[in-house]
């Protein structure tokens, strides 16, 4: 995890798990199954009766009223449609509604234009390609194999990580690392100005990865297709260029938001990020991805739709940043707001930690990409890594 013990506890769980004896980690990182064992797990066994599992919502609708009916709707329950893994289906009705289904079920495609490239979704049935990164088991049957990697982000950087230590132990592994960008000041993040050491030290690993040339990073690049090729994939860019066939390929270009189960609902989204639109603005990684989101709760959170709101990881929509205490304090202004107190729920104070990076997606795109900089609070470029292949010709293979 990024952020250490203390920003990973809500305040209010840790006054309900207090009672029964539980004691708070005080210090240091956990992976993500010590977060599990050691907090999620204990809490969800306070709540008790509260938590359903095995539980899908199906869609969030309005008592008798679909979303084109107006008159009485603030004051109507809704009703939230639920089926159980063993086919029954329910209906719950509710004063409130918040979404904090997260977006980790909902992966970005691999294709550069924000949708399947051709063949993808075969690649993905065949279970050549996948979408989050490799388990230490998983990794470990990747020796030997050709992996390629694909996207830019902290998951794609924990990937690449984890693959060359493959590669220090089985030199006959190899993994071909696609950016759709060109190196430029922050490719592998803020470095030693990022605010969470833990996610500072990503880049700096994944940098001496590809300076050592246990990886082969791949600029430019812009997947369009994806094809079987003996059991084995060939990744296509759009300018032509083709990477030598590969066992596996993981994708890792972000997450998305469901929106499908809120279709009977009046939600307000950016139309870029979609996100509340109250928050886009200081979120929009196309602007900055500093620690500079604005503090945020109930009023920035609220929709057309009257006691709905989506919060967590789902309330940033496209951008990446978010973080555990983000969404508590989000939740905490949201209760306050349902509760009554007003005062509370305007009263929000998060100060979130700088990446040590400002510019962000746009310069995907930017034909100037290479030569820019890091951005207002971005390291000052330096010299691309020496392993930085050279694009190849059209048609010429690339990578192992």
């Amino acid at each position: 995890m990024f952020s250490p013990w203390p920003e990973l506890v809500d305040p209010a769980a840790a006054r309900l798990l207090a009672a029964t004896g539980w004691a708070a980690p005080d210090a240091g990182f956990p992976a993500g199954r010590e977060w599990i064992d050691d907090y999620l797990s204990p809490l969800a066994t306070a709540l008790g009766p509260c938590v359903h599992y095995g539980a899908r919502v199906e869609a969030v609708s309005r008592l008798g009223r679909d979303r084109l009916v107006s008159p009485g709707r603030a004051e109507t329950p809704f009703v939230v449609h639920v089926s159980s893994a063993d086919g029954i289906e329910r209906r719950v009705q509710a004063r409130a509604v918040i979404d904090a289904s997260g977006t980790w079920g909902q992966p970005n495609p691999a294709g550069a234009d924000g949708v399947p490239a051709i063949g993808e979704r075969g690649a993905a049935a065949a279970g050549v390609l996948t979408y989050l990164p490799p388990t230490p088991a998983q990794t470990s049957s990747l020796a030997g194999k050709h992996v390629v990697v694909v996207g830019s982000g902290h998951s794609a950087m924990t990937a690449v990580i984890q693959l060359t230590e493959m590669v220090r132990s089985d030199p006959s592994t190899t993994v071909t690392w696609l950016l759709r960008r060109g190196v430029v000041g922050d490719t592998f993040g803020g470095g030693a100005a990022d605010e969470l050491p833990q996610r500072g030290a990503l880049g700096v690993r994944s940098r001496e990865a590809v300076e050592a040339g246990r990886v082969s990073l791949v600029t430019g690049f812009r997947t369009e297709r994806i094809d079987l090729v003996n059991g084995r994939a060939v990744v296509t860019a759009e300018d032509g260029r083709a990477l030598s066939p590969a066992d596996h390929v993981v994708a890792l270009t972000g997450f998305r938001p469901d929106l499908s189960f809120l279709s009977e609902m009046r939600i307000e989204l950016d139309p870029i990020l979609q996100a509340p639109v109250r928050l886009a603005p200081s979120i929009d990684p196309n602007a900055h991805s500093c620690g500079s989101v604005l503090p945020h709760g109930a009023a920035e959170l609220a929709h057309p739709e009257p006691n709905l709101y989506i919060v967590g990881m789902k309330s940033y929509g496209l951008a990446p940043t978010f973080l555990a205490m983000t969404g508590y304090e989000q939740v905490r202004s949201i209760a306050a707001e349902l509760a009554g107190d007003h005062e509370a729920a305007r009263r929000v104070e998060l100060t979130l930690p700088d990446t040590g990076v400002c510019n962000g997606a746009g310069l995907f795109d930017s034909p100037e990409a290479e030569n820019a900089g890091g951005g207002c609070c971005g390291p000052t470029p330096t010299s691309p890594p020496s392993s930085v292949q050279p694009l190849a010709m059209p048609g010429t293979p690339l990578g192992g």
